[in-house]
């Protein structure tokens, strides 16, 4: 009884706790079949770093490449802000087969720390 429970919980907060969200990185794995996100660049971060007050949120803008059976066939230049959401989401669900949530390109900025571009990525959450 007491290894079903254990069993049990475990299988409980897999479920619960499973991450449900992607990273699009500037990796340069293709897989052999079907599309591939890959974020070539982050051209412009005006986004306010935490630790600063500012008068408005900012954006962020990058190049991404979309690849079909390892062949590239796009390369798109996206900027992210609050007001082109929706627009983004929709772009991006063209590619993944799943619901997205919300988008968002990490890490944040912080007062004083410099982010490497290799650092960078762009990080879907999905709907539960």
């Amino acid at each position: 009884m007491k290894k079903n429970l254990t069993l049990l919980t475990l299988l409980f907060s897999v479920f619960v706790f499973a991450q449900k969200t992607m990273q699009i990185t500037p990796k340069k794995h293709i897989p052999a079949k079907g599309f591939y996100l890959k974020l070539k660049n982050v051209f412009d971060d005006s986004r306010c770093p935490e630790g600063v007050t500012c008068i408005w949120a900012g954006e962020v803008s990058t190049t991404i490449e979309v690849y079909n059976n390892k062949k590239l066939i796009k390369e798109k230049n996206m900027t992210f802000n609050a007001s082109n959401r929706v627009e983004n989401i929709k772009w991006f669900e063209n590619y993944i087969s799943k619901k997205i949530k919300g988008i968002g390109i990490d890490p944040y900025p912080t007062q004083g720390r410099i982010i490497k571009p290799k650092d960078q990525y762009i990080n879907i959450v999905f709907v539960d």
